[in-house]
């Protein structure tokens, strides 16, 4: 069973401020992830946060339910992600911004999501392939 739970949460400011400033970055639509090594207050291989703009989503209600759906869609798929981190031995911070102007459907963001995934798993493998060389 795949679990969620609260220690998954990124709640560092000072760890979200590093990620703008001295994190990579990686697109895929709809999302733009900002993400860096770090070392974190859990046991976890990564902590993330996400965000929906207000500028695209104007209610809150419209932005919660969005993030909700992130959430779930990252639970379901990030078995790929842990296990990459786990063999590279390192523990990453996420900041996922959902970037599409309109809301997708659950089954749309699984497909999308689990390309993200794919596509942050072989940035964190050449990015340590680089630092080694």
């Amino acid at each position: 069973m795949a679990v969620f739970g609260k220690k998954y949460k990124l709640c560092s400011r000072k760890t979200i401020e590093t990620l703008f400033q001295e994190g990579k970055q990686v697109r895929s639509f709809p999302f733009i992830v900002y993400w860096k090594e770090a070392v974190l207050s859990e046991a976890v291989p990564f902590q993330l946060v996400f965000s929906a703009p207000k500028r695209s989503f104007r209610r809150a209600h419209d932005r919660n339910k969005i993030k909700r759906l992130l959430r779930e869609t990252f639970r379901n798929k990030k078995e790929e992600l842990e296990l990459t981190l786990i063999t590279q031995q390192k523990q990453i911070a996420l900041f996922v911004i959902y970037a599409h102007k309109e809301e997708l459907s659950f089954a749309e963001l699984l497909v999308q999501t689990e390309k993200l995934i794919k596509k942050l798993s072989t940035e964190i493998i050449n990015n340590t392939s680089n630092a080694t060389t």
